[in-house]
């Protein structure tokens, strides 16, 4: 997939959808108060229209805030969030309706209480198949009821995806959120949804800055004249993947959007495939068998 290919306004199509997603996203993992909403109000100036946040993050008041006061238009941004993470606080009831009204709540939180999310993931399968059902059901539900423009999925594994035909109403999801860079591929994984339609996102396309230094990256990003992170992201933007880089330094946020004018040749793509080291290169090792 060369630099023709591939434009900052580029958008896929979500299946069982009307809707499509940008191709790049700004992430707020760990950026809270009001550094949120200046890094998101500052990535939304930078050109990104694509802002992913999560209950568990505890800023998406702090979102919802930077897209009020952004100049661009609520209509013009898709914006994500994740739900159902055991490690948030204890939701206030196991029922169905208290496990919808946990949902609704992130919703209100980031959107407004009439407002709507362009997509709603669960966070990550958690401790049981009942768990992921009653989410499920609870997003489904708001789905319909029109605040939740897609639903899909986060750190799911194959086998967690192949249970979902037995519960899920429409299957598949819209998306699924995993952890992915050149050291933690988890190709099977990525296969699968590709083979399904399911859209592949990338959360920590830099493995959080651990391995910039690479010299493989290094060497690439010398040749290219591009920064490892640049090569990093371009890199997952060829393989297929929707990359959620994040940063709150205004020079950074506009960095990683400046990968679109230019492509990794195919020798680039297999010397970074050749990276992989499987679950012992992710960054979040309980996210990835």
């Amino acid at each position: 997939m060369g630099s023709q290919a591939l434009t900052l306004i580029d958008r896929l199509a979500l299946i069982n959808s009307t809707t499509s997603i940008p191709r790049i996203g700004f992430g707020v993992y760990k950026i809270r108060g009001p550094a949120c909403t200046t890094a998101v109000i500052e990535a939304l100036s930078a050109g990104y229209r694509h802002i992913d946040s999560a209950a568990l993050y505890s800023n998406e008041q702090h979102v919802r805030t930077a897209v009020e006061q952004s100049s661009v238009d609520r209509k013009d941004v898709f914006l994500t969030t994740k739900v159902g993470s055991p490690t948030a606080k204890k939701s206030r009831a196991s029922d169905e309706d208290g496990v919808y009204r946990e949902v609704v709540d992130s919703v209100d939180r980031i959107a407004g209480e009439d407002g709507y999310v362009d997509l709603l993931l669960i966070h990550v399968p958690g401790p049981s198949r009942s768990h992921r059902e009653k989410l499920w059901a609870a997003m489904e539900r708001l789905r319909n009821e029109g605040r939740a423009k897609n639903i899909g999925v986060s750190n799911f594994r194959v086998r967690h995806l192949e249970e979902m035909r037995e519960y899920a109403t429409d299957w598949p999801p819209s998306v699924n959120q995993i952890e992915l860079h050149p050291w933690c591929q988890q190709r099977d994984v990525v296969t699968y949804c590709q083979t399904h339609g399911i859209i592949v996102e990338a959360y920590s396309p830099l493995a959080t800055g651990t391995r910039l230094d690479d010299p493989t990256v290094q060497g690439i990003a010398t040749k290219k004249g591009k920064t490892p992170a640049q090569i990093l992201i371009r890199y997952a933007l060829q393989k297929g993947w929707v990359p959620l880089p994040k940063s709150v330094k205004p020079d950074r946020i506009r960095e990683n959007l400046d990968v679109f004018n230019f492509d990794l040749d195919q020798d680039d793509m297999t010397a970074l495939d050749g990276l992989d080291e499987g679950s012992k290169g992710a960054v979040f090792k309980m996210n990835v068998d």
